[in-house]
């Protein structure tokens, strides 16, 4: 039995893979994250970072079961999913959750890519027992976990996650446009009234104060800083933020720790760690005590030390 109780990640990266030498200080796989806690797995997102993971699970005899939480269904966040091999393996428990009114849907939207002429293996072919579960009462309890969703700023429907377990509380947010309401705000603004300028602006504080009251005090958010100013500025509407949103949104609610997350694909190693020194030096202009770090593949996060 394991008597760590950590946050891995398996795949930090959005869009699309990115197994290049000069990414490799952070990582080329999409995402996927794995908390394991009193050997109980919960998996967020099945990117390509979900197939190492799965082979990892296979090299064990503790555990059997897992729950995979799915953020949305778009490529980079399901792509593992064809070869995550607890899922074909008798004998072993799998578990969905994600955007969906019913088990049908939920089942749908991951299965759909296992289809001819797009893979050649379909779902039918997971030997494993497979579930797909829904909230209840607000939430999902599994093991030690309580999940909490809120939605988030991302074409289509998309999940954000509040994790709650041993005390502490985690924050997963893959793919969130923080400057969402900005953007509408700054595209319309030569057309509005004083009257109505003012009642956007004030709409778009509500929804500040509402988002950072989700993850206010969190110990750990993980979320979206995809963009630097110059490529946001390109990609207003894509539903990815721009790292200064990201950071000064992590002093706003006053998290413990943040972790950069969902890394443009296009970046490589020397680029994402001058992303990171700039947030770190806003952290200090706030003069905050956030303490901010790039999520890399591999790296691992004590629960209990938070």
């Amino acid at each position: 039995m394991s008597t760590l109780n950590y946050i891995r990640f398996w795949g930090v990266r959005g869009s699309f893979p990115a197994p290049f030498g000069s990414h490799l200080r952070v990582g080329g796989n999409t995402c996927c994250v794995e908390l394991r806690v009193d050997d109980h797995v919960l998996i967020c997102d099945g990117g390509s970072g979900i197939i190492p993971l799965g082979n990892n699970l296979m090299g064990q005899q503790d555990i059997k079961e897992v729950l995979v939480m799915m953020t949305h269904y778009h490529w980079d966040h399901i792509s593992g999913l064809p070869f995550f091999v607890p899922a074909f393996v008798p004998g072993w428990k799998v578990n969905f959750f994600g955007p969906g009114e019913n088990e049908q849907e939920i089942e749908r939207r991951i299965s759909e890519q296992m289809v001819d002429p797009y893979f050649p293996v379909e779902i039918e072919m997971w030997m494993a027992d497979i579930r797909y579960k829904l909230l209840k009462n607000g939430q999902i309890n599994y093991g030690p976990f309580v999940i909490e969703t809120f939605n988030v700023h991302h074409p289509g429907s998309t999940y954000g996650y509040r994790i709650l377990v041993h005390g502490k509380t985690i924050i997963y947010v893959s793919d969130n446009e923080l400057g969402f309401i900005d953007g509408t705000i700054e595209n319309r603004k030569e057309e509005l009234e004083p009257r109505e300028f003012e009642m956007i602006k004030q709409m778009q504080q509500e929804e500040h104060d509402k988002a950072v009251e989700v993850i206010e005090g969190a110990h750990v958010l993980i979320h979206d800083a995809q963009y630097t100013p110059e490529d946001y500025a390109k990609k207003r509407g894509w539903g990815h933020s721009c790292y200064i949103d990201t950071v000064n949104f992590g002093v706003d609610a006053r998290v413990k720790q943040l972790y950069l997350y969902h890394a443009d694909p296009t970046y490589n190693d020397f680029k994402i760690e001058e992303i990171h020194r700039e947030c770190v030096k806003i952290v200090h202009e706030r003069n905050a005590s956030v303490e901010c770090h790039i999520a890399r593949e591999g790296m691992i996060i004590d629960i209990d030390q938070l």
